[in-house]
């Protein structure tokens, strides 16, 4: 019988980058590293594959939806395909790194695959390049991963860029604060999640109150922050608030052209974070280009950690496209000491295979803009 299924065809979500991006892409993975090793952050590799306690131990839970499983015939235990590099390294922190002097800062590069994509994010594979700040609470740490995810996607081109900072918990710690049921903050957080002022205006109590100043916090930080400063919060919750208000100070200050917002109440993919988080988006661009925020690393432990993750799918529509390389096509017979000097002057130099009656055409069809012929190099 034939095969109805076209043998080319992918699983929806996976596909397959071809030249020139996916040198592109390297280019620009290899440029985001070297920008992160400038600030001390030492790359590790975890492996693509894990079993699933370690994959899925504390906030590692979060993403045990979004993974793909699959049965080691060695040890006959489950394994986790990886959909989130963050927690690999917090394991590697927590364990094999459990000694090395704190803060400890680590970047990492790899593929990731998720059991769906989302509306924003149809992909279900794709690269992640990021860093994680690990053994520090402070301000300031929460402050360099935020200004370094930046630094980073403009020093690979993407511009111009915003960050969305949050505070994931502050309505659960609101709502513990004046007793809220786990029904009511639920209702609550879905109200938030779908800004419906009018659903959180029907909860009862001060918890109405307090979550509608929140939700009209939302804009630019410029005003937003002066609102969040000014609504009297419990204690607990007015932590929250003061440290939210004291990251998006240092950032404006080392930052000041950087287009900040400032969003309190947003939850959403921020499932395992437990302080300031950040977003980041280019205007025009499908989806986010990258997020980060605080969260306990350490395996089994509670040790704290920020750090940022960017999505390469998305950062790649938000540079410009790659200039067309230097092709030159060598015909049959170029000697070898020529092929090599023309490399190294950053040719990239296509050498011919057996003669070719019109070198010109030759070249043309081999997409090179240039061909040798007589010690120069023409146009094709």
């Amino acid at each position: 019988m034939t095969d109805p299924m076209p043998k080319a065809l992918l699983p929806a979500g996976l596909s397959d980058l071809l030249p020139p991006d996916a040198a592109h892409e390297a280019a620009l993975r290899d440029a985001a590293l070297a920008c992160l090793a400038s600030y001390g952050y030492e790359l590790v590799r975890p492996p693509l594959v894990e079993f699933e306690e370690g994959l899925f131990s504390g906030p590692g839970a979060a993403m045990a939806p979004d993974t793909f499983r699959l049965m080691d015939p060695v040890s006959q235990r489950m394994m986790g395909v990886r959909a989130d590099m963050t927690l690999q390294i917090a394991r590697i922190a927590g364990s094999r790194l459990a000694k090395a002097p704190r803060p400890l800062r680590l970047s990492y590069a790899g593929d990731v695959l998720r059991v769906k994509g989302t509306q924003l994010r149809p992909e279900r594979q794709f690269l992640q390049v990021g860093a994680e700040l690990i053994g520090s609470e402070s301000a300031a740490a929460d402050a360099e991963a935020a200004l370094l995810a930046a630094e980073t996607l403009g020093r690979i081109g993407v511009e111009p860029l915003s960050i969305d900072l949050n505070s994931p918990t502050l309505v659960q710690t609101l709502s513990k604060s004046l007793g809220c049921g786990p029904a009511e903050t639920q209702r609550l957080r879905a109200a938030l999640d779908r800004k419906d002022a009018a659903a959180v205006a029907s909860v009862s109590g001060d918890a109405a109150k307090l979550c509608g100043a929140l939700l009209d916090v939302s804009g630019a930080a410029e005003t937003a922050l002066a609102k969040l400063a000014a609504i009297a919060l419990p204690p607990a919750a007015s932590a929250e608030a003061r440290r939210l208000i004291e990251v998006a100070n240092i950032v404006r200050r080392a930052a000041p052209a950087l287009m900040l917002t400032i969003d309190p109440v947003e939850y959403r993919g921020f499932e395992y974070q437990t302080g300031v988080s950040f977003t980041f988006f280019a205007r025009g661009v499908r989806g986010e280009l990258g997020r980060g925020g605080r969260y306990l690393a350490g395996n089994g432990k509670t040790e704290p950690a920020t750090g940022f993750t960017l999505f390469f799918d998305s950062v790649l529509r938000a540079v410009p496209a790659p200039e067309a390389a230097k092709r030159l096509f060598l015909p049959h017979g170029t000697s070898a000491r020529d092929a090599a000097t023309l490399r190294a002057e950053g040719w990239r130099a296509v050498a011919g295979l057996e003669p070719a009656s019109d070198p010109r055409a030759e070249a043309r069809r081999l997409g090179c803009s240039h061909v040798w012929l007589a010690g120069k190099a023409e146009p094709s």
